[in-house]
């Protein structure tokens, strides 16, 4: 199994990415287990918090998994991938419950990607946060550079996505990226006292907050759309395929 679930409490699912021989790296099976679970949260009205975090305390999750992605070899299947997670993080996003990604490791990426698509993001000392994709000459391929205009603002994104920075906890806080950093002694506690007063309300009341909140980003999903197409373009471009033989290669 790619990702492990606990419900521990009637209103609380924490799931874990678990992963740790592939640094927590997203692939296909973790792709399907995680619309499954997406899938039981949106038909469990009881649900009024979903947690994710990972594995291990070295990485939460350090993008997408090179290895098993680059048996897509056509713009089109790049496309249907690409598609494919925009869907899922879409479904995230829209939850009718609390989402928080308790980063209880470093993020890279894709990694990156998925915590913003959580309504918070939770983090623990001393954890980095990577916008590498221009290191493998792609651009974020899963909604991550319109999320990431949307806290920050056009320039800040830019930057980080053109210089493929990596930043510490601090600046990720001192920018809005995250919410919080926590002490990280006893996580699951930290993460759930936090939420505390977040889940007084049922779902009906989440929802509908959640709701009002994105009436303003009337164009965001074209732009979360727009970004499938020139990522996929990038997937099949000589400069990227070099790039990623280089890094599989350098890992052998």
């Amino acid at each position: 199994m790619a990702i492990t679930i606990e419900q521990i409490s009637d209103h609380i699912i924490w799931a874990e990415i678990n992963r740790p021989e592939a640094r927590n790296a997203i692939d296909f099976e973790t792709i399907n287990e995680l619309e499954a679970l997406v899938e039981d949260i949106e038909q469990n009205d009881d649900i009024r918090l979903f947690v994710l975090s990972s594995a291990g305390r070295d990485i939460f999750v350090a993008g997408g998994d090179l290895k098993k992605f680059h048996t897509i070899k056509s713009e089109e299947k790049a496309i249907e991938m690409s598609g494919r997670v925009h869907t899922l993080f879409n479904r995230i996003e829209k939850l009718p419950c609390w989402t928080i990604a308790c980063i209880n490791g470093d993020a890279y990426g894709g990694g990156v990607e998925l915590m913003l698509c959580f309504d918070f993001r939770l983090a623990v000392p001393g954890v980095k946060f990577g916008f590498t994709q221009g290191r493998f000459y792609l651009t974020p391929g899963w909604g991550g550079l319109t999320r990431l205009v949307e806290k920050v603002g056009r320039t800040k994104a830019l930057m980080w996505q053109g210089k493929a920075e990596i930043i510490t906890a601090e600046e990720a806080l001192k920018y809005q990226v995250i919410e919080e950093i926590l002490d990280g002694k006893d996580l699951r506690e930290e993460v759930l006292q936090w939420a505390e007063k977040l889940i007084k309300n049922d779902r009906d009341f989440i929802q509908t907050l959640k709701q009002g909140a994105s009436r303003f980003a009337t164009g965001k999903r074209n732009a979360l759309d727009a970004e499938i197409e020139p990522f996929a373009k990038l997937w099949v471009d000589e400069k990227h395929l070099a790039r990623v033989e280089k890094f599989m290669n350098k890992k052998k």
